[in-house]
């Protein structure tokens, strides 16, 4: 179902996740006016044949081979093992080259991202601990001893110190950290870090969790955690509390600013990476966009996930999406103005898809409001703001996480989802090419995409 996913993921995940992905710093002393880091166990202590270190999936309740899974070689599930070890590679070594740093630079800057906060062996990546929250001992902690004893709960282990990765703004904080940025050492993807070679940063919760995903979610997974992920809110949340994140992070002076220059990394990277031709008969290339009421020749923030989020919210809550969409215009407009006014739009805006996240944790997203946010995303007033690249291919990779979620909810058949194939993957030739990138030839494409989906209905 997902095959033209995986061919953008490479570039949005595998690539991205391969050169930063989750957790948090490497070193075990904690910050100044942090907690106090909790034992780290590695992974060997989830490894055992009875546990997670099965060769084949034939465990109950779980599969049991998770750790294999983790480890794959041949596909985006196993990034996160190898992302301490890509530093090394020809990539990853021309960018340390680049940035010139040292190894102690290396640790500072990369293993925030690389490794697991807490480990004594960093050549293992992002492990269990790293998304599952620290089996260690110490205050609250202490779940690894007890999660899989008799009559033990999911409710239990998250009370002892295990994240609760159902919650998908729980798993959203946690991915976002590495896989947008994040407050801890070595975690913010700064400009300089993509200028020496970093893949652009994007992020999109239910295909990321998708692609890591090493458990099945059959009746027993229902069981125990009490319910199963509903993609189309996982979709949805990762949105808004993308734009949360961003903002938060844009709000601190430390963040916002590279000695006099403004930090690019907040900025749509095609926006400015785009070809210049000068002549007497260059054609300004831009396509104004009437979600960003900004000055001709000012770089904008990176909106792809403003967009998403503000088609979703025109569907569950419209009366909070108008908030939102007014919000977002006098966020872009205060940019132009200073920096004192830029923040408190940013505040106002934060505090709207922090509304929004919450609400969209209560709403179950029908099959009527998932083809209702479909058909919004190729409306002319959302469509006509897909006029940069960053957000054309969002709204790709929403159409297939929507019409997927469906699929897996038992509300579109599987067979004739898979008959759309075509289309969707023209809706993704339309983004293949960054520098090829034609707005208006890209929104056809994307409205035959959302026709043929409507078909379903």
């Amino acid at each position: 179902m997902r095959a033209g996913l995986v061919c953008l993921a490479l570039a949005a995940f595998a690539l991205s996740a391969a050169l930063s992905l989750s957790s948090a710093p490497l070193k075990a002393e904690a910050a100044s006016g942090e907690s106090p880091l909790r034992a780290h166990m590695g992974v060997a202590s989830c490894a055992g044949s009875t546990c997670h270190g099965r060769s084949v999936a034939s465990g109950t309740p779980v599969r049991q081979d998770e750790l294999l899974r983790w480890q794959e070689e041949s596909s985006p599930t196993g990034a996160h093992s190898r992302a301490w070890r890509v530093i090394g590679e020809p990539r990853g070594a021309a960018i340390v080259r680049r940035l010139g740093l040292d190894s102690a630079g290396v640790t500072r800057e990369c293993a925030g991202c690389h490794a697991t906060r807490g480990s004594a062996h960093p050549a293992e990546g992002v492990d269990c601990e790293a998304c599952h929250g620290n089996a260690g001992g110490g205050a609250g902690g202490g779940w690894l001893a007890t999660h899989y004893t008799v009559g033990t709960s999911h409710a239990r282990n998250v009370a002892q110190g295990m994240t609760d990765l159902t919650n998908p703004r729980t798993r959203a904080t946690v991915c976002l950290d590495c896989h947008l940025s994040g407050d801890g050492q070595g975690q913010f993807i700064a400009h300089r870090i993509m200028a020496a070679g970093h893949p652009r940063i994007s992020f999109e919760l239910d295909l990321f969790s998708t692609l890591q995903q090493h458990h099945d979610e059959d009746a027993d997974y229902v069981q125990r955690k009490g319910h199963k992920t509903n993609s189309m809110q996982m979709w949805a949340i990762g949105q808004a509390e993308a734009v949360a994140r961003g903002l938060s992070l844009y709000s601190q002076p430390a963040k916002a600013n590279d000695g006099v220059f403004p930090e690019f990394t907040f900025y749509d990277c095609h926006s400015c990476h785009r070809r210049i031709y000068d002549s007497d008969e260059a054609n300004v290339s831009a396509v104004p966009n009437p979600g960003r009421p900004i000055h001709t020749g000012m770089p904008p923030y990176n909106d792809e996930n403003m967009i998403l989020l503000l088609a979703a919210a025109r569907v569950v809550a419209p009366a909070e999406a108008a908030t939102f969409d007014a919000r977002s215009k006098a966020f872009h407009r205060a940019m132009g103005v200073g920096r004192g006014e830029a923040v408190a739009a940013a505040q106002a805006l934060r505090q709207a898809a922090e509304a929004l996240s919450a609400r969209f944790a209560t709403t179950a997203f029908s099959r009527d409001q998932a083809f209702a946010v479909i058909d919004t995303i190729a409306s002319d007033a959302i469509s006509e703001r897909f006029t940069d690249y960053e957000g054309s291919v969002q709204s790709v990779m929403a159409l297939d996480t929507l019409l997927n979620g469906m699929v897996n909810a038992g509300m579109v058949n599987s067979a004739g989802a898979g008959g759309l194939r075509i289309q969707i993957n023209q809706a993704y030739a339309a983004v293949r090419d960054p520098n090829g990138f034609q707005p208006i030839a890209f929104r056809r494409a994307l409205g035959g995409a959302v026709r043929s989906i409507r078909s379903l209905r």
